[in-house]
């Protein structure tokens, strides 16, 4: 029996091969960003309905009988014969065996020539390595990979997270794509060790400007959690399963990462108000509407930690029962007797504090110490999308805020009290991963040295204080100022609010430096300084320059940086207190 069904396949095998009996099927491969289809990848199957139609069966049998070179030429031969038919757009990754790769005859298969025949360039293929077998000649492949790339052919490995060989790969030969294993994508929503796994490639991925494909989404919930992740792009079946045809991306997909990319935006920006609230809430337990008034003194007198409860309805608060609104309205002679047996909802306070998870741990602070004296040890309830979430006793609030504000005094700038470069660093980091919504300004006082020289350090410092005055009185609270050191300051906002700023502070500097010369220098119009060369030169009064980004996208703060200076540059050559803008 067994030889019979071996006969079978190599009968069925090489009528595969002599017959051209392949049919490519594409999955398209979209950005998790903005939902725009990135490319196709090319798979192949064996003719329906019989043991080698399955890709990975055809192949093993393939390799197992030595015919691997032909098989894949086969397949890459239709594949590029559909892919030029249905006239696909962007990139078309080919699975490839990286020793069949390093032949000298699929060097001489893939020339420009050859792929004019089907109307392609060498910048829309992309080579994705599959190790089905381990690399024979590691130091060759290399060098076959760095002739691909000269020809500006693209390369992905397929499989990371896998094996030690996959992640090992990554380092010797720098691909342009890193493909993630679908076993590391499954229930990733679920599981917080495929999340800092994932989370970890996402920072090694930026740093090495490689982008990150996450294989095999086959649930709404995991391609939520990856774009949550960061990475870069997806294909699976909930994207769309393979097809003979270019099917259009269905809308609830394109929809939701569009959606989801928002939101991310959203958070990003609200993190720079500071930690959020939800670091803090403890889910206590809730009670229905119809819970008897004396069964919560029982619970209350049960726990003594307990403050009070969220009364709700489904999952949403329609009220709050304090320990001390209780006892309030069941103390006295007749108070028990009267309310005891009634439900909760008789005597619940529907006037009370709530606010979004995501709510900065400062604004709740302020909120609640604006409400009035008997509702001001009051708990705060938390909710999420509308829904309970947990509650925030006052005493953990001021706890909680008391140990941020000693956190960022170590950090302040101790003439200015304004933030330094550690926290300007987190702040760029945000920049860094919302990228779009945002602006960064770089503030820096034009011939800060020459009136340093001529007035003393001590005029000197009180400009710098005057800046971060002014800056203080401009900028909203929600938005960040930091003293990066000298006569530099920086301003992270909104891009709306951006250009605004920069127009604010150069009036308002401009109307108020002259209080700090002399009315002899105002008069002239300049002072007189030794230059570096140590002669007498003429520099004019402080201006201030303004350089800006906004909504670029960078892999690193160092990256970001780079370009603010360079902005910075150009802004200082301009006469007077000036902004500028990166293009």
């Amino acid at each position: 029996m067994i030889k019979l069904e071996e006969n079978y396949l190599q009968k069925l095998f090489y009528r595969i091969l002599r017959n051209k009996d392949i049919q490519t099927v594409f999955q398209p491969i979209l950005s998790l960003e903005d939902g725009t289809v990135l490319g196709y990848e090319a798979l192949s199957r064996g003719p329906v309905r019989t043991p080698l139609q399955n890709p990975a069966k055809l192949f093993t049998y393939a390799m197992e009988n030595g015919q691997l070179w032909e098989l894949e030429l086969l397949c890459r031969t239709k594949a590029l014969e559909a892919a030029h038919a249905l006239q696909t757009k962007g990139k078309l990754f080919l699975n490839v065996n990286p020793n069949i790769m390093s032949d000298r005859k699929f060097r001489q298969g893939f020339t420009k020539d050859y792929l004019r025949r089907f109307q392609m360039d060498a910048e829309t293929i992309v080579f994705e390595i599959t190790e089905k077998e381990a690399i024979s000649n590691l130091n060759h492949f290399k060098q076959t990979v760095r002739h691909y790339k000269e020809q500006t052919y693209h390369i992905a490995i397929d499989d990371v997270g896998s094996g030690y060989s996959g992640l090992n790969i990554l380092t010797d030969i720098h691909p342009h794509f890193m493909k993630l294993d679908m076993q590391l994508i499954r229930n990733i929503d679920s599981d917080q060790t495929k999340q800092s796994l994932v989370k970890s490639l996402c920072e090694f991925a930026a740093h090495s400007q490689i982008h990150i494909i996450a294989e095999g989404i086959e649930t709404e919930k995991e391609l939520v959690k990856l774009i949550e992740l960061g990475v870069h792009f997806g294909q699976g079946y909930y994207i769309q399963k393979p097809a003979p045809d270019l099917l259009p991306i269905r809308e609830e997909v394109s929809a939701l990462i569009i959606d989801e990319n928002k939101r991310k935006q959203n958070r990003s920006l609200k993190r720079l108000g500071g930690p959020f609230v939800k670091e803090m809430s403890t889910p206590f337990q809730t009670l229905e509407a119809h819970v008897l008034i004396e069964e919560v003194k029982t619970l209350m007198h049960q726990d003594q930690s307990v403050p009070g409860f969220c009364v709700v309805q489904g999952n949403r608060v329609i009220g709050v029962i304090t320990r001390n609104e209780l006892h309030v309205k069941i103390s006295g002679p007749y108070g028990y007797s009267l309310f005891s047996n009634k439900p909760i909802i008789e005597i619940m306070d529907t006037d009370f504090l709530q606010v979004d998870v995501e709510t900065p741990i400062h604004t709740v602070a302020k909120l609640a110490m604006r409400r009035d004296a008997k509702h001001l040890y009051d708990f705060i309830t938390v909710t999420q999308n509308g829904d309970y979430y947990g509650i925030v006793t006052v005493k953990e609030l001021l706890e909680k805020t008391m140990e941020i504000e000693v956190n960022v005094a170590k950090h302040l700038n101790p003439l200015t009290e304004l933030p330094g470069n550690l926290l300007i660093e987190q702040q760029l980091q945000h920049c860094v991963e919302v990228q779009e919504g945002y602006a960064v300004l770089y503030l820096d006082l034009d011939n800060f040295k020459p009136y340093n020289d001529v007035y003393g350090f001590e005029k000197g410092d009180q400009i710098l204080m005057h800046v971060a005055k002014l800056l203080k009185e401009i900028v909203l609270p929600s938005d960040f100022i930091g003293h990066i050191g000298g006569d530099d300051f920086i301003v992270v906002a909104s891009a709306e609010q951006s250009v605004k700023y920069c127009e604010q502070i150069i009036r308002r500097f401009n109307a108020s430096i002259k209080q700090f010369y002399t009315p002899k220098d105002v008069a002239n119009g300049w002072i007189t300084s030794k230059n570096r060369h140590g002669e007498d030169e003429l520099f004019p009064l402080l201006t201030i320059s303004i350089a800006g980004i906004m909504n670029h996208h960078f892999h690193t703060t160092y990256d970001l940086a780079r370009i603010v200076s360079e902005v910075k540059k150009q802004c200082k050559q301009l006469i007077g207190s000036n902004y500028l803008f990166a293009e």
